[in-house]
């Protein structure tokens, strides 16, 4: 198998990021990519808000019980011992802090740890779903985007212009060019993605960030 790129070396390099035995909460998305490349050994109890406790990898629609679907409108599966719940536990999980991390995708993310991924004003959206409920009640909160806009302008910005969805809660930030944790002192680059140096990412960053002697490789 060849090296990952893109959204699939994104949600690769999430996956890393978990612990067996986790409860975690997945958005819609790209995010939901991470259940496929989870690290040897390591099982996790994954929470859907719509009222899934123990979701497994995403099926194809060939193979998909169309009585189980993910938020997204998208097949889902439940591992042996799952369970469903109503939405009124399910937001308890999360906002009773019992849920140990959550990766979101976003619109926008800063160098203060702020996220706005929940709408675009003038524009028609869904709602916010519970984007804002687990930036307030889960302790590690990583985002999952591509680096860039279409128009090649930067998602990763010194201060959000968007409507925020959490303030200052993210921890870290995995794009296909590279991985950035959110410390009190800032953004910190502590992965390249295989071909990008650390001007490239200098290049198509808003935000400021620290480059540190010693740079690890994305996988």
């Amino acid at each position: 198998m060849g090296a990952l790129t893109g959204r699939a070396l994104i949600a690769s390099r999430c996956a890393k990021f978990f612990k067996d035995g986790d409860f975690v909460n997945l958005g819609i998305g790209l995010p939901l990519m991470c259940v496929n490349y989870l690290p040897e050994g390591v099982n996790l109890w994954l929470e859907a808000e719509i009222g899934i406790v123990g979701c497994g990898s995403s099926p194809s629609w060939d193979d998909a019980d169309p009585d189980l679907i993910d938020a997204g409108g998208q097949p889902a599966s439940v591992i042996p011992g799952g369970s469903v719940c109503d939405h009124a536990t399910s937001f308890a999980y999360i906002r009773g802090g019992h849920i140990d991390a959550a990766v979101l995708g976003t619109l926008q993310v800063d160098q203060q740890g702020n996220i706005a991924n929940w709408t675009i004003p003038g524009k028609l959206v869904p709602g916010m779903g519970g984007a804002m409920d687990l930036c307030a009640g889960v302790k590690k909160i990583v985002v999952a985007t591509d680096h860039c806009e279409k128009s090649g302008e930067s998602k990763i910005l010194k201060q959000c212009t968007l409507p925020l969805t959490g303030a200052r809660c993210v921890t870290d930030i995995v794009t296909e060019r590279c991985y950035f944790e959110v410390t009190p002192e800032g953004l910190v680059l502590r992965e390249l993605a295989p071909g990008y140096t650390v001007e490239d990412i200098k290049a198509c960053t808003e935000a400021d960030f620290l480059v540190p002697d010693e740079i690890g490789v994305m996988e």
